[in-house]
């Protein structure tokens, strides 16, 4: 059975061996992993990635993938296929089993690049059961993921990512590399996910909630762009103890930066 690969899925099956070569080199694999893959398409990776570990769960929320995952690894016995959308996955109802308390799983993907955001918001909610993840997406999203203050791709989300993982763009993977191809060239990213938060603070909505509202108005000052978030009284109290000038935009603080805000509002 020949599958096509559906656009109102994002699917785009990786067809390059050299780059698949990498992405398993990146991986980190060790005997003892259990591993869940996101989106394991016709099985390109799937294979590859279970001769090295214990377990490997195969999510794929296409029917038809399915059918052809089933036949083309009905060899490997550590590897369970699950049609299942990521979004609705409960990860816990998998991995929080006595056999698996000992150790964290892995992640892999190569995901659905409309969907990179929702599908990492979603990762973070079994943060606790996760060492790390690897995921395939495009090249500017990598960038905002990985991204330091100061530079045009930080964000919002990149402060969100970098304040629960480690971040670092692994592989460059062209457009090529891909069937069919995409419009533009994708990263193999490594999210580390860290063992406490990068800072401290006191309140972490609040934390989010100043940070969001900063970059929604990225163009404006902090004094102007928080107006209505932290009293003004607050917001000068932050430039006097920290040394940051009132014309500061959002974009030159650090997390730690927000996070002496936020504890301050």
């Amino acid at each position: 059975m020949h599958v096509k690969p559906k656009k109102s899925l994002g699917q785009n099956f990786l067809i390059d061996k050299n780059i698949r070569r990498k992405i398993i080199e990146a991986l980190e694999l060790k005997p003892s992993d259990i591993v869940l893959e996101i989106g394991s398409g016709k099985g390109e990776l799937t294979g590859l990635i279970a001769q090295s570990i214990t377990k490997l769960y195969a999510l794929e929320i296409d029917t038809a993938l399915c059918d052809e995952l089933n036949k083309n690894l009905k060899g490997y016995s550590n590897i369970e296929i699950l049609n299942k959308d990521i979004l609705k996955f409960d990860l816990k109802k998998y991995f929080s089993k006595p056999q698996y308390c000992k150790s964290r799983i892995k992640v892999f993907g190569n995901i659905p690049y409309y969907i990179s955001s929702p599908i990492i918001e979603h990762l973070f909610k079994f943060k606790d059961i996760i060492d790390i993840i690897f995921i395939t997406v495009q090249r500017e999203f990598a960038r905002r993921l990985t991204a330091i203050p100061g530079s045009k791709d930080y964000g919002s989300f990149s402060c969100f990512v970098q304040y629960y993982t480690q971040t670092k763009i692994i592989l460059n993977i062209k457009k090529t590399c891909f069937l069919p191809s995409p419009k533009v060239d994708s990263c193999l990213v490594r999210l580390r996910i860290r063992t406490s938060p990068c800072v401290r603070i006191r309140d972490e909505r609040l934390f989010f909630k100043i940070i969001r509202a900063a970059f929604n108005k990225r163009r404006k000052t902090l004094k102007n762009s928080l107006a209505g978030v932290i009293p003004l009284q607050k917001l000068e109290e932050f430039f006097k103890k920290y040394s940051i000038g009132r014309q500061t935009r959002p974009e030159r603080l650090s997390l730690e930066d927000f996070a002496h805000l936020s504890d301050v509002a």
